[in-house]
């Protein structure tokens, strides 16, 4: 398996070329030369499989033997899954009136991006072992990111963390989840500024090149096509959990809602729907609805600044991005910085991904679309390409006070907590059950734990349910640096690299 931007003017890679460069050369993404397709006694077996046995089967077609031979592609990912808290690593929710609620929050930091990270982690190690190499990751973070990353390379030799978050802008959990974590290669920045201004260092440090090159510096974030990869597996698992029949010819199709930001997951749902399973994909997305623009009208377009919401994890509307290249000759690496007006995350550049697909494949174009859409901040998609896009996906938005609705009305109907995310999608659930629309089987994803997210629970007038781990977090140590706003924070970045390097080398 090759993989190819979605621009069309960078070379091919293979997975672990794709693995360590997140971007390709041209500013796309990559993306497998060619996307599998199933039949249908394929799906049957799978049907059997456990979400872990679907992870492996999934991530054998898209990594060749010669990489990872299989029996090692399968120790890797049991490795991933190891500290899950579910013996399925994920579970459905089976309630009333068929609402179904696959949980994929069942790993160490209750987010779904446990999920895809722990498994990143693991790829990144056993090509580093082969290589003999240390790497350098930055993150910056207001959310989930941040923790999940260090949970997938805490304790690791061959690689160090380092992690800046705004003061006062994740939650006292999220920031807990970073800072108890005490391990020699974990190092967690709390700065005293917002989350464009956490970017800067991070961007600073990227495009001295020789840095870069030196410590060899990556970033871990939802563009990467590991990440993607491991996300198709949630789609197959779903439906065969939910579909009413495997007997039937052709199978019956089975409806899945995505709370939707950057768009990774509605990304990995929409490969899924190409490989040949039969799903109806909904995005869901809050008051930053630049996703279900373009879905409806084949609007792709900023629309001024980010909306604070509930569902803070989807509070996502732009993605500036710089590309800084940095060559090694063991380690290809393409370095990004993303800068988005609330979290430095992805943003709407996997939906270039989607987008790639719809036009058969067509670099050229996407290269023109995207550089208008970054030029510009606005598109009007192509007709054909938005006839595609509305075709295979569905989409609504949801409210602030819709979020709180589905929350209460969950908890009432089953005592149920939803996170703030969860009931994007459950709204949707709701909005077809009392317009009587569609009686098809429906699956909703749930990306976190309602236990992250507290004031939302509260604001649903709902009594939050804490687990034990995350209570004990109060009573742990914790360990940070804080950066100053007076501060050189680059400097102070730079000088921490150095000092870790130089005592790997003595």
């Amino acid at each position: 398996m090759r993989y190819v931007s979605t621009r069309g003017e960078a070379r091919s890679v293979d997975f672990e070329g794709a693995l360590f460069s997140g971007y390709a050369p041209d500013g796309g993404l990559f993306m497998p030369q060619e996307i599998p397709t199933l039949d249908y006694n394929t799906l049957r077996t799978w049907s059997a499989f456990s979400y872990p046995e679907l992870v492996k089967e999934l991530s054998s077609l898209f990594i060749s033997s010669e990489l990872i031979p299989r029996k090692e592609l399968n120790d890797l990912i049991d490795s991933a899954f190891r500290r899950f808290r579910h013996n399925n690593v994920v579970h459905l929710a089976r309630l009333k009136d068929g609402l179904n609620v696959l949980e994929l929050w069942h790993g160490v930091t209750y987010a779904f991006k446990d999920l895809s990270l722990s498994c990143t982690g693991q790829f990144l190690q056993y090509f580093l072992k082969k290589r003999k190499q240390h790497i350098t990751i930055l993150v910056g973070t207001s959310g989930d990111t941040g923790s999940s990353a260090i949970e997938s390379v805490r304790g690791e030799n061959n690689m160090d963390i380092f992690v800046l978050l705004p003061k006062g802008l994740c939650s006292q959990i999220q920031e807990l989840q970073m800072t108890t974590v005490i391990e020699e290669n974990v190092h967690v920045f709390i700065a005293d500024g917002n989350s464009d201004e956490i970017d800067e260092p991070i961007k600073e440090l990227f495009a001295d090149a020789d840095f870069a090159r030196q410590h060899n510096l990556m970033s871990l974030n939802s563009i990467n096509w590991s990440r993607i990869m491991v996300q198709i597996a949630h789609y197959f698992y779903a439906y065969f959990q939910c579909t009413p029949s495997m007997d039937m010819t052709p199978l019956p199709a089975v409806e899945i809602v995505v709370p939707t930001g950057g768009g990774g997951n509605i990304t990995a749902g929409y490969i899924a729907q190409k490989m040949g399973l039969p799903i109806r994909l909904v995005a869901v997305v809050n008051n930053n609805d630049i996703i279900h623009r373009a879905i409806q009208h084949g609007d792709f377009s900023f629309s001024g600044s980010v909306k604070p919401t509930l569902a803070s994890a989807m509070d996502i509307q732009c993605s500036d991005t710089t590309l800084i290249t940095a060559e090694s000759e063991c380690l290809p690496v393409v370095h990004e910085v993303m800068t988005c007006a609330a979290l430095p995350v992805a943003g709407t550049l996997n939906m270039e991904r989607i987008l790639w697909l719809l036009s058969d494949c067509d670099g050229s174009l996407i290269k023109t679309l995207m550089e208008q859409f970054y030029t510009l901040k606005n598109l009007t998609l192509p007709e054909e390409v938005h006839r595609k896009l509305s075709e295979a996906l569905s989409s609504c938005s949801a409210s602030d006070e819709d979020i709180v609705q589905a929350m209460r009305r969950c908890w009432e109907d089953n005592h149920y907590l939803l996170c703030p995310h969860s009931a994007v999608a459950v709204h949707y659930h709701y909005q077809q059950l009392d317009c009587h629309v569609s009686n098809r089987p429906r699956c909703c994803l749930a990306p976190a734990s309602a236990a992250k997210f507290l004031d939302a629970v509260l604001r649903a007038n709902l009594v939050p349910e804490v687990p034990p781990e995350i209570q004990a977090l109060n009573t742990m140590e914790t360990r940070s640096t804080t950066l100053r706003r007076e501060d050189d924070w680059a400097k102070t970045l730079r000088d921490r690299i150095e000092a870790i390097a130089m005592r790997r080398h003595t």
